[in-house]
């Protein structure tokens, strides 16, 4: 090969690797409810993996995640650890479990806050919500040495939680503000029970970006409620949220279901994000 093509080859090898992304998707999963009927778990719980498999996140976001689930989506997708706790604290109920694909990513420093007057109180609740409410974040390392910051969250899900929910916001971008560096790129997304015209949303998107509405090719429903009956209109309820030097280059609301029958009583959603 002469010198101009080994040039030319050298340099489609460093435009390949500068653009790099980052495949994320946020799965409000539903707890194992035994009042589900025929979406009870067991009848689910493979297509549940399925829809995972089927888009190769680097990185999950669950919501509603019980142990038991997360040990079984684990063991079904080998290539994937996971990490979490419960709102109390403790393996006992639902988990803000987080995904990640163990030979692409390290995590460097995790932890959990909770979404309350007492964001370091393990269980804490606050302005009259029903149920704990928390965020687990990281912060990770690919294998190229870049870094970002993750945060996974579930906010209160009642009509009178409004304000709680204006509050949750208001706790997170406390927290990226004391500790996520201003240069760092960063992911928020879960199950906000709020609408993309809400002050929750506008609240957060002073410091992020909404990927769903940043451009890129955007497919699927808009609603994320599937409603275990493949809804097409509904609520945008769902979001993945970032900050830095990426672009969204597509982001889609999963409706993957086998014979009508439907992962969960939400649509995941994945974004994927290419380096700028």
């Amino acid at each position: 090969m002469n010198l101009p093509a080994v040039l030319l080859s050298a340099f489609l090898l460093v435009s390949v690797a500068q653009a790099d992304s980052l495949t994320v998707m946020t799965f409000n999963v539903r707890y194992p409810s035994p009042a589900d009927g025929g979406n009870v778990w067991e009848n689910r719980k493979d297509i549940l993996v399925e829809s995972i498999r089927k888009y190769q996140p680097d990185v999950l976001g669950t919501q509603e995640l019980f142990d038991f689930q997360g040990g079984y989506i684990a063991e079904r997708l080998p290539d994937y650890e996971w990490f979490g706790i419960s709102r109390q604290g403790n393996h006992e109920n639902e988990h803000m479990g987080v995904f990640y694909k163990r030979d692409e990513l390290f995590v460097v420093e995790s932890g959990n806050f909770w979404l309350s007057e007492d964001p370091d109180k393990a269980g804490s609740m606050s302005w009259g919500v029903s149920l704990p409410r928390m965020v687990t974040w990281a912060r990770f390392r690919d294998l190229e040495g870049e870094e970002f910051y993750l945060y996974n969250t579930h906010f209160a899900h009642r009509r009178q939680d409004a304000a709680a929910r204006l509050n949750s916001a208001r706790v997170i971008v406390e927290d990226i503000r004391r500790r996520v560096p201003a240069f760092a790129r960063l992911i928020v997304m879960g199950d906000f029970n709020s609408v993309p015209d809400s002050d929750v949303h506008e609240l957060l998107t002073t410091e992020l970006v909404d990927a769903w509405e940043s451009g890129g090719e955007r497919s699927g429903p808009e609603t994320t409620l599937s409603g275990w009956s493949g809804n097409r209109e509904g609520r945008r309820i769902d979001w993945i949220l970032y900050r830095g030097d990426w672009r969204p280059t597509s982001v889609q609301t999963v409706d993957h279901n086998l014979d009508g029958r439907y992962p969960s009583d939400h649509y995941p959603v994945v974004a994927v994000l290419e380096d700028r």
